[in-house]
């Protein structure tokens, strides 16, 4: 069987897409192949890479001529199944199928609570916007032949008008955290790993650590140069090490060093519903891990006892936190060891490749 993922605003080596789905895909004997803008072709690990010359930062044009390219390198493939990746790839949809070829479609987001959070999108329009995207999604769903997304809130929106629904939840692989390093580990050292925004609760998280003896990792690139230089300039950043935007190696040896991993992300529609994959990796790591107050984040977490929660927008609550987790060094580094034992029996991309795997089949299959 032919399987064609397709993308046209991912870029190569795309961790869900190209080292998660495709090689495990490739892995199971499928023939796999990954379209994917501004690349070179190429055959890695056992996947065929499509490269093409696209727009991908500006949103018009890659709308119009962008998706038209990735529409062509599709029909050349002749897959069985086409996988999308995008929500303007939907556009395409009736194309594809008229080849007799399945098409599934991959919600990395729940688009339209996501719409309600982009700040450059005048307030006024947001909620139109949200709810034209949303009726054109649900009429262009009604042509797949599958729908696939990472968070069971969003799988339960798109089952109300689809009957092939399968959450294929965006944990970390296995053989990225083969070993757990506690002897590595600091007990007081935190870290924050990801985009550093304001609505990800960067700024509370950095005034907090003007009060608590200890180090925080950053690694990540703030989105607004303005929040970085505010935060530059607080007691707490005196306490900071920045070390950017790092590769997955530089991300593994900062997580091997720290005891705690922050994921306090403010309670926006998006977020209070979004499985953020630093979390796992914080996990995947053997860190205890301080979270919002979600009560999403509770049903992951509260069983395995290996987190504290926090109002994400107080910084007295994060500082209360951190200070409880350095006064209780060896209660945190039990609570790591539990948040290790979590990823490696249930939150780990292998469970959800036998996932995807399956629903795969009963697709073809019909």
């Amino acid at each position: 069987m032919k399987i064609c993922h397709l993308t046209s605003v991912h870029q190569d080596g795309d961790i869900r897409i190209f080292h998660k789905e495709c090689v495990s895909l490739s892995q199971q004997g499928f023939e796999v192949h990954f379209i994917v803008p501004n690349t070179e072709s190429r055959l890695e690990n056992g996947v065929h890479i499509h490269g093409f010359v696209g727009e991908t930062l500006n949103r018009s044009v890659r709308i119009r001529k962008t998706v038209k390219e990735v529409l062509k390198v599709a029909l050349a493939i002749e897959a069985n199944l086409y996988h999308l990746h995008d929500p303007e790839l939907l556009q395409i949809v009736s194309q594809l199928k008229k080849t007799g070829a399945k098409v599934v479609f991959d919600s990395h987001e729940d688009v339209p609570k996501q719409i309600m959070d982009k700040f450059w999108i005048p307030f006024f329009f947001r909620s139109i916007l949200s709810k034209v995207y949303a009726k054109y999604e649900k009429r262009k769903a009604k042509s797949l032949d599958g729908i696939i997304s990472v968070t069971p809130q969003i799988c339960e929106r798109f089952m109300q008008f689809h009957a092939q629904v399968c959450l294929v939840a965006n944990y970390p692989l296995r053989h990225e955290f083969e070993d757990c390093k506690f002897n590595r580990k600091k007990s007081n050292h935190f870290c924050y790993v990801g985009g550093l925004y304001a609505s990800r609760g960067i700024k509370e998280v950095v005034l907090a650590m003007e009060h608590v003896d200890a180090t925080l990792h950053l690694a990540g690139r703030f989105d607004d140069p303005l929040l970085q230089k505010e935060l530059e300039g607080t007691q707490g950043w005196k306490k900071i090490i920045y070390h950017g935007q790092v590769d997955r190696t530089a991300i593994q040896n900062i997580l091997e060093q720290c005891s705690v991993g922050i994921v306090t992300l403010h309670p926006t529609p998006s977020y209070l519903e979004a499985y953020p994959i630093k979390l796992f990796e914080y996990m995947a790591a053997g860190c205890a891990v301080l979270a919002s107050d979600f009560p999403l984040y509770r049903s992951l977490l509260g069983k395995t006892e290996c987190a504290r929660f926090v109002d994400p927008q107080s910084r007295n609550q994060i500082t209360e936190a951190l200070q409880v987790f350095i006064d209780n060094s060896e209660q945190t580094s039990s609570m790591g060891v539990e948040a290790r034992k979590g990823f490696e029996f249930q939150y780990n991309w292998e469970n959800e490749a036998e996932k995807l795997l399956l629903f795969y089949r009963k697709i073809l299959k019909a």
